[in-house]
């Protein structure tokens, strides 16, 4: 805004200094001047920004200007503004529908295998050290640096796995070696890495089908082995149940035997229990007494009582 009302002031001074009035010309011509001059002396660094100063005679200053309004000197000093939030590079294969080029990487596993990778790779640029990057790399770091070291890192990273474990076991352990081998790289050029995202691996089909079948072979296997155990355990049940049974079985027996015997030594020592149990168990209709004496015998009330009536 400020350099276009210094243009008109200055196109009108101009404009004013063949006519009459010249004598306006020249005030018109330095205040436009002045602006323009006061215009190209304030810069504005964003938010999440950084500003790297470059003088024409000391070359990058080491200091790079932070957010906010900076003063420079027009003509002398230019500031190169760098981006310094978290930024994101997919190199990815295109998907049905897309209409752009295949960026995917293409690697060979551990027994020479065409894999395809798509990865996500997000990053930023340390503000104190914009400067470092900026006499180093320059502004151009994710062609000349990120990409292509993605690129390398991926490559060997899937050399050292075997295609089947890519797909399956050995996938967060793909992640991590290519975090390891990233980060330690981007660090040396003063880009910080914040993570790496595979999305997808991709290995020929024909590779996939056997590694598909082989695994379902695997999971039958597997549940054979485990009806097996079930049958196991429930046969251990049953024995464990039938010992136990028996155990019950020998406890009663043994118990019924130790009854028996303390029975049989109670009548042994009084003989006078039978006759009691005896009485116990004769119907209600027989007349019968016990009559106790030494010779333990049993007298017939009836027979009594008929030769009474016959006397």
């Amino acid at each position: 805004m400020l350099d276009l009302v210094a243009l008109v002031l200055v196109v009108v001074g101009v404009g004013v200094l063949f006519s009459p009035k010249r004598a306006y010309a020249f005030p018109l011509l330095g205040v436009g001047l002045l602006l323009l001059v006061l215009s190209h002396s304030f810069v504005v660094v964003p938010a999440g920004h950084v500003g790297v100063v470059f003088n024409i005679l000391r070359g990058v200053q080491p200091a790079p200007f932070g957010e906010g309004v900076h003063f420079v000197v027009p003509g002398l000093q230019q500031v190169i503004l760098y981006d310094a939030r978290v930024k994101e590079v997919t190199l990815s294969a295109p998907h049905e529908g897309e209409r752009r080029a295949d960026t995917s990487i293409r690697a060979r596993s551990k027994e020479g295998l065409e894999i395809g990778v798509d990865v996500t790779v997000q990053y930023r640029i340390l503000k104190e050290r914009a400067a470092k990057l900026h006499q180093e790399v320059g502004p151009n770091y994710l062609e000349t640096l990120i990409v292509p070291q993605v690129r390398s890192k991926v490559r060997d990273a899937v050399g050292q796995y075997n295609a089947a474990e890519l797909i399956s076991t050995q996938r967060t352990a793909l992640e991590t070696s290519v975090i390891q081998g990233l980060e330690e790289t981007l660090l040396q050029y003063h880009i910080e890495l914040v993570s790496v995202l595979l999305r997808e691996i991709r290995i020929p089909e024909t590779v996939a089908k056997v590694i598909e079948e082989k695994q379902t072979a695997e999971q039958q296997v597997q549940i054979e082995i485990n009806r097996r155990k079930q049958a196991e355990i429930a046969a251990q049940r049953r024995v464990i149940e039938a010992q136990g049974e028996r155990d019950a079985a020998i406890l009663r027996a043994e118990g019924e035997a130790k009854a028996i015997e303390l029975r049989g030594r109670a009548l042994k020592a009084a003989p006078e229990v039978v006759q009691l149990t005896f009485a116990e168990k004769l119907a209600p209709g027989v007349q019968t007494v016990f009559v106790p004496s030494t010779g333990n015998f049993l007298l017939d009330l009836r027979g009594l009582q008929g030769g009474g009536q016959g006397r």
